[in-house]
């Protein structure tokens, strides 16, 4: 009874977290919380000292920069920093050092991702069935299909670029066949044509092309080769042929949609780059908000979003904060890939490669989207601590 708790309790706490369940109908209180709390309360590991603290702490004091101080969003402030703080513990103490709850963790989190992508392939043929399940699931209202167990095709966009580079990095790693490397690898691209997300698309093929080359090295790019052949060869002579597959909700048909072109992205950046010029030391530091310094219009109601996490972040703190911060929060794992990078082809590269190109993949990923690790994205989290812990473990 005992361990059907905890592994009921991790499915959960991994669920919320992926799905970026806070609160609703059925959590009244902060999800994390509730399903963390007894995790951390009752099977910690012993003996285990908080390993995070700093990192926490800048993370956190960055988030109220941001968000009290940069937006005046006090909600925003305390939905970011519990999800971030309950994270953090999570790996730490009931983690901690043990492989097995790590491994656990990690097959959870993948199963879940697993889940959105086959409710967003059941989203192409069944939509009606789709969107009530996916309503029952997230236990809120659908405001976007086809996707997978996100209420938007924006923040479906992280779980893509999570699961396919997950999924294709360790296919790569692991010692399986050619045919299943390559097939597994189809089954991603396969998921990316119909989530209708083209940053996630970009996201996974630079994160997997890089991770191919450090894997490879030369040898990496008669692989690259195939793969491109191979995806141009299943295009066109397996999915344009086939009548019963969408031919409208898919990233190639949505790239070519005339709406696509509507507020461009570039166009967003732009009009975000010019409000840096006008205060190229950070708003906070001439007592501006963003919503001071943006234009208003009915597609935007509460300000310009640029759709760049990135640009948002520097435009509020300035350069000299923003990237000093950033710095900071990513020194480690930048460290720790580093490292892998030298060492690929050991058996812990396994475990631990896969998980630091797929935090590639989700963070470049919010160059074209809000979220992001600041904002409690529940991929991005995971894979951040994830990360930290597992070179602990494996390193």
């Amino acid at each position: 009874m005992r361990k059907l708790l905890v592994i009921t309790l991790i499915i959960a706490y991994v669920y919320t977290l992926t799905c970026d369940i806070f609160m609703s109908n059925i959590f009244r209180l902060p999800a994390p919380v509730i399903l963390g709390a007894p995790l951390l309360c009752f099977f910690y590991m012993p003996g285990q000292r908080f390993l995070y603290g700093k990192e926490l702490l800048v993370l956190i004091a960055t988030i109220a920069l941001y968000y009290i101080v940069g937006q005046g969003d006090v909600k925003g402030f305390v939905l970011c920093s519990v999800t971030a703080l309950i994270c953090g513990l999570y790996f730490t103490f009931f983690v901690g050092t043990n492989q097995l709850r790590f491994a656990v963790s990690v097959i959870v989190f993948a199963i879940v991702l697993l889940l959105s992508m086959l409710l967003l392939l059941a989203d192409h043929y069944f939509q009606g069935t789709a969107d009530a399940w996916r309503s029952i699931l997230l236990d809120d209202v659908v405001k976007q299909s086809p996707s997978g167990l996100a209420l938007t095709q924006f923040t479906f966009g992280y779980q893509l670029a999570a699961f396919t580079t997950l999924v294709a990095a360790f296919a790569i790693t692991y010692r399986v066949n050619i045919l299943y490397k390559l097939l597994i690898i189809a089954g991603c691209l396969v998921c990316i044509y119909f989530g209708m997300n083209r940053s996630a698309l970009l996201s996974f093929s630079i994160a997997i092309g890089a991770f191919l080359l450090v894997f490879y090295k030369y040898k990496a790019i008669p692989v690259i080769l195939i793969i491109v052949v191979g995806g141009f060869l299943f295009y066109n002579y397996a999915l344009i042929p086939n009548s019963s597959i969408d031919d409208k909700n898919n990233i190639l048909a949505k790239n070519q949609a005339k709406e696509a072109n509507d507020f461009n992205r570039l166009d967003l950046s732009a009009e975000n780059l010019a409000i840096y010029t006008d205060y190229p030391l950070g708003l906070v530091f001439y007592g501006k908000r963003w919503e001071d310094v943006t234009y208003r219009n009915p597609v935007f109601p509460d300000g310009l979003s640029s759709h760049n996490a990135y640009l948002m972040f520097l435009t509020c703190l300035g350069p000299v904060l923003g990237f000093g911060l950033l710095g900071f929060i990513y020194a480690r794992p930048a460290k720790i890939a580093i490292d892998l990078v030298s060492n690929i082809h050991t058996k812990r590269a396994v475990v631990l490669a896969p998980l630091i190109f797929a935090l590639f993949a989700v963070s470049f990923n919010a160059l074209s989207h809000n979220a992001w690790l600041l904002s409690g994205n529940g991929p991005t989290l995971f894979l951040y601590f994830a990360v930290l812990q597992g070179a602990r473990i494996y390193i």
